[in-house]
């Protein structure tokens, strides 16, 4: 059983080693176990489809590229994520120097196709416009977030990664780490309770 399993089930560390010596299927199968979560990364960093699109085929593509000199005995996804991210954080800087023309509005259940799946709620009509009106909320609250709080965040809270995992991807200390995650969320919370009587809610 322990044979067939890893036959069918390596782990990153084998299909790195498989990549290394020029077994694209390999590398292929670290994109398909990968690629949804660094996507939703970037996109709860970046706030764009495209652009989130983008930068998983740049983040993949880097890593692809630097695969040769990428050290075994470090976890692939973290040294992925930090490819990741380092990205999305460089491009969020250079739109910043740019003129924005337009901001795009996601009305359209299809923008966001890697949304958690919907809880026993989905029947209900008015919890499931709830639900849709707080994750956009809190969506454009992220946005306001300054980069280095969102990156913790995102990390933690969206990708329920460990202290020591976001710090080797942000390359930071892990008491660095907890300070923007709670820092962040303070100003989150802060923001959304501004809005609460525009919204008529509480």
């Amino acid at each position: 059983m322990k044979r067939a399993d890893h036959l069918t089930n390596p782990s990153d560390a084998e299909l790195v080693s498989r990549a290394q010596r020029s077994d694209p299927a390999a590398f292929s199968e670290l994109v398909k176990r990968y690629q949804d979560r660094v996507y939703n990364t970037c996109y709860r960093m970046c706030h764009n489809h495209e652009d989130a699109l983008d930068l998983t085929q740049s983040a993949f593509l880097k890593a692809l590229e630097a695969l040769p000199r990428f050290e075994l005995r470090a976890e692939f996804f973290t040294w992925l994520f930090r490819i990741a991210v380092n990205l999305t954080l460089s491009h969020r800087r250079a739109q910043s120097r740019r003129p924005t023309l337009a901001l795009r509005q996601f009305d359209d259940e299809q923008d966001r196709p890697f949304d958690p799946p919907a809880t026993n709620d989905s029947d209900d009509p008015a919890r499931r416009v709830a639900r849709v009106e707080l994750r956009q909320r809190l969506e454009a609250a992220l946005e306001k977030l300054d980069e280095e709080f969102r990156a913790a965040v995102v990390l933690r809270d969206i990708e329920e990664l460990d202290y020591a995992t976001i710090a080797e991807i942000l390359e930071v200390p892990a008491g660095t780490v907890k300070s923007r995650i709670h820092r962040g969320r303070l100003m989150l919370r802060e923001m959304l309770q501004q809005e609460e009587p525009q919204l008529g809610i509480g």
